[in-house]
């Protein structure tokens, strides 16, 4: 039993005429009659009493009306709501970033989002790698912004663009005084990191262990911006992204560029490769890929 059958049907019943109901379902009155009489062999009943230019439903024929009416109806009502739905889903973006990307990243790209497609709406998480890429995993999430490295073989990683890790220290430091500053002047120096749960403490210390030491850590913070105020206050140095650096203006922090080999880290968009994307999440991914360099 096919849905066209029972529109056929329906329009049969309701013209009380196989050649107005034919023109209405734009077939043929033969393949209009076949349809039917089929539709009948697979009820088990005859459904139409034809009665030369006249026809009338039989009992069967009530019944089966009816139900294929409401069938008709829920399946157009069930239609419309995942139209609806569609175009519901095609405005939403669920975007995640870890905490020292999200503050200096995110803005600048959701701006420019909204100039684009102001319509979008926008859900966005801030949260540790760990949990952004569960999240991605269970297709909670459209798309996040992690830095490298990141194992897993589930996930779409592709990066964006690397950016330099800028010496920080406070204003009267010695080490503003050298005209060159490599990672050996760093071996001594106390160092202020974020948390083991955030990848830039990690990649601070994977530098320094790069340059054959262990940095020597006075003071751990979940915030970024607390590691910058700490570093302005004289409690240690640190490396700064230089995204987070571009728009520290408070000239309590004085940044360098090390001489020699420089810490960096690659800023990489993460994606299931089995999520459905909707036009706007596919739009908005190609677009970061050209706004992005604009926002190093």
């Amino acid at each position: 039993m096919e849905l066209q059958q029972l529109r056929y049907f329906v329009t049969v019943a309701e013209l009380g005429n196989f050649t107005r109901a034919a023109e209405k379902c734009l077939v043929s009155q033969p393949s209009l009659s076949q349809q039917i009489i089929k539709l009948e062999k697979e009820i088990g009943h005859p459904l139409i009493e034809r009665l030369g230019r006249s026809l009338r439903l039989t009992s069967a024929g009530e019944v089966f009306y009816e139900r294929a009416s409401n069938i008709l109806c829920a399946v157009e009502e069930t239609q419309h709501l995942v139209n609806a739905s569609y175009t519901l889903e095609n405005k939403k973006i669920r975007l995640g970033a870890i905490p020292t990307i999200a503050p200096f990243l995110i803005p600048p790209l959701l701006k420019k989002l909204f100039q684009t497609y102001p319509d979008a709406e926008i859900t966005f998480r801030e949260m540790t790698t760990d949990q952004t890429m569960q999240d991605c995993k269970a297709g909670d999430l459209d798309l996040a912004f992690l830095s490298l490295p990141l194992e897993d073989d589930l996930l779409h990683v592709e990066p964006l663009f690397s950016e330099e890790l800028f010496l920080a220290v406070y204003p009267d430091h010695k080490l503003l005084k050298k005209k060159k500053v490599t990672s050996k002047d760093l071996e001594d120096e106390s160092f202020i990191l974020l948390s083991e749960a955030h990848c830039l403490g990690q990649q601070i210390v994977s530098f320094c262990q790069h340059h054959h030491y262990l940095p020597r850590v006075s003071c751990e913070s979940a915030q970024l911006a607390t590691v910058q105020e700490l570093v302005g206050l004289g409690l240690g140095i640190s490396l700064i992204p230089e995204m987070a650096k571009n728009i520290d203006k408070s000239k309590k922090v004085k940044y360098l560029s090390l001489s020699g080999i420089k810490p960096t880290r690659t800023i990489v968009l993460v994606t299931h490769p089995q999520r459905y994307q909707s036009n706007l999440v596919k739009a908005f991914i190609a677009n970061i890929k050209e706004w992005c360099p604009l926002n190093k």
